[in-house]
């Protein structure tokens, strides 16, 4: 299982401290400090859409200005958005047996790993 995220995100922090207590192995990508490959970001965008991918609750999307939050209307426009600023992307994300969680649940959590 691999985990996608920001080390200092609260909702990550949740995320890892949950996979923690219930004795799940992961190996954790910081996409701030490590990046994102374009590839990566298509994969999960085939899976989920890119639209679920980008967080518009968050402080980064929030500061963006209205234009640039207009240009986001395909994409090759979102992906290049969060290979740019990756705190964009709503984490964590976790891969895992072919499948992708995003954000934190602890219910859904529960059910996918059924602990």
């Amino acid at each position: 299982m691999k985990v996608y995220g920001i080390q200092n995100c609260n909702t990550v922090k949740k995320a890892l401290d949950w996979l923690k207590e219930n004795h799940l192995n992961f190996e954790f990508h910081d996409f701030k400090k490590l990046g994102i490959e374009e590839s990566k970001l298509k994969e999960w965008a085939d899976q989920v859409g890119w639209e679920t991918l980008i967080n518009k609750r968050g402080t980064t999307w929030k500061k963006l200005d209205a234009e640039i939050q207009l240009s986001i209307s395909n994409e090759s426009a979102a992906f290049q958005l969060m290979q740019q600023k990756p705190s964009i992307i709503k984490r964590p994300l976790i891969e895992h047996k072919g499948s992708i969680l995003q954000g934190f649940d602890a219910d859904a959590y529960e059910k996918h790993f059924k602990v």
